[in-house]
């Protein structure tokens, strides 16, 4: 699990004689009736936990709902399909580098609000972390199947958002040009999602990995066996692209 997520996981029981054991017992034992009242645990409880940077924590929360939660008969019913809708996405997050406000995902969609919103984030008057994106995602039996979102299409808007991360116009000219120049000609409000078919036939075929239903998956060192590659590449193709290659020194 650890492998996974990146993160490391935490666990303790409450076995059948009202006991916490296992995992981090030592350090909850102290408290035991008021994470017994808290949780209200029951004889053989499990209870896994997850600490941490916060998105780091997430990441490893998801992977130990969804191991454990395939691991428990009768828990997870794998002959139906259970669809659901992630929306709400944030559009802004504090990196956890650089300590300064950032975008959380795609950059260029649209934030709810439009342009009074970033507005009134500029001048204080709301949290720009509170700022949602006009994202969403498909999701069936904890598999996404598709993600899109509504596109930022007016060039003001897209400045504005910019301007909280700290970039302005002639950042974004420089950085997205062909993206900036053909809505500085006007593009109608549009949307877009992109389904992966290849994983609604995971589902389908009732496989737990994407590997097993693609002809010529890759394996585990990014290889694709079928079609040799990668392969070293020629010094003639190598110079067509201005490419030098400096092997480090023994």
């Amino acid at each position: 699990m650890e492998v996974v997520s990146g993160g490391k996981p935490y666990w303790f029981r409450l076995d059948e004689n009202g006991e916490i054991v296992g995992g981090i017992a030592k350090f909850v034992s102290p408290i035991k009736e008021q994470v017994i009242s808290a949780l209200g645990l029951k004889p053989n409880d499990f209870v896994a936990l997850s600490a941490g940077k916060l998105s780091q924590a997430q990441k490893t929360a998801g992977v130990l709902v969804k191991t454990l939660g395939a691991a428990v008969p009768g828990h997870m019913d794998k002959e139906q399909y259970a669809f659901c809708w992630i929306v709400d996405f944030p559009m802004y997050e504090i990196g956890e580098e650089s300590g300064e406000l950032e975008f959380c995902h795609n950059p260029f969609s649209m934030p709810s609000g439009g342009l009074e919103v970033l507005l009134k984030a500029e001048r204080g008057e709301i949290d720009p972390l509170s700022i949602t994106a006009d994202q969403y995602d498909l999701v069936c039996n904890g598999v996404e199947l598709s993600s899109g979102a509504v596109r930022n299409h007016d060039p003001e808007i897209m400045i504005k958002a910019f301007e909280l991360v700290r970039l302005g116009e002639e950042d974004v000219k420089a950085k997205f040009p062909a993206m900036y120049n053909a809505f500085t000609y006007g593009a109608p409000p549009h949307a877009g999602i992109a389904p992966g078919v290849d994983r609604m036939v995971m589902l389908l075929a009732g496989e737990d990995s994407i590997r097993e239903i693609i002809p010529f998956p890759m394996n585990k060192n990014a290889q694709d066996l079928m079609m040799g590659a990668p392969s070293e590449v020629t010094q003639k193709q190598l110079d067509e692209l201005h490419i030098a290659l400096v092997k480090p020194e023994e």
